[in-house]
């Protein structure tokens, strides 16, 4: 009889270890890349594994132009890309993500920190270039939140 209970109690802690390893392999893993964007402040920050990284000014839809608020994740990308919509305008390392929105590197230096463009999330091009290349590399882990 003694035998037979530690048997028992062997497998029931095979059975819970199997239970809570199968939990963790289903629990999904930190986002990659998060983009907050605030257009109050006019300022985006990017964390990487949960940890920020950094923190830059941006312009965002002038009156006319919003840039639209939520959660979002990247639809296209292009390291080169110019606008059909608005004049042929340069828009190096756009990230798209909402319809035409996109965030985008841009030469307009000068209106960064302020709203500016059409809609579409304006940064400095290195920064923009950086930024690419984060999402690039966890494109499907990648969440951008756009907010007031």
């Amino acid at each position: 009889m003694m035998k037979r209970l530690s048997k028992r109690r062997l497998a029931r802690r095979v059975l819970a270890v199997a239970a809570v390893l199968a939990g963790l392999a289903l629990t999904p893993a930190r986002a990659g890349v998060e983009v907050r964007i605030d257009k109050s402040s006019q300022r985006m920050a990017v964390s990487v594994d949960g940890t920020m990284r950094y923190s830059w000014p941006v312009s965002t839809g002038r009156s006319g132009y919003g840039t639209p608020s939520g959660v979002f994740q990247p639809t296209m990308m292009a390291r080169r890309w110019f606008s059909r919509k608005y004049y042929n305008s340069p828009m190096p390392h756009a990230i798209f993500f909402y319809h035409g929105f996109a965030i985008h590197g841009t030469y307009d230096l000068a209106r960064l920190g302020g709203p500016a463009s059409h809609g579409c999330v304006r940064l400095h091009p290195s920064n923009a270039a950086t930024l690419f290349a984060l999402v690039a590399r966890q494109r499907g882990n990648t969440r951008i939140v756009i907010s007031n």
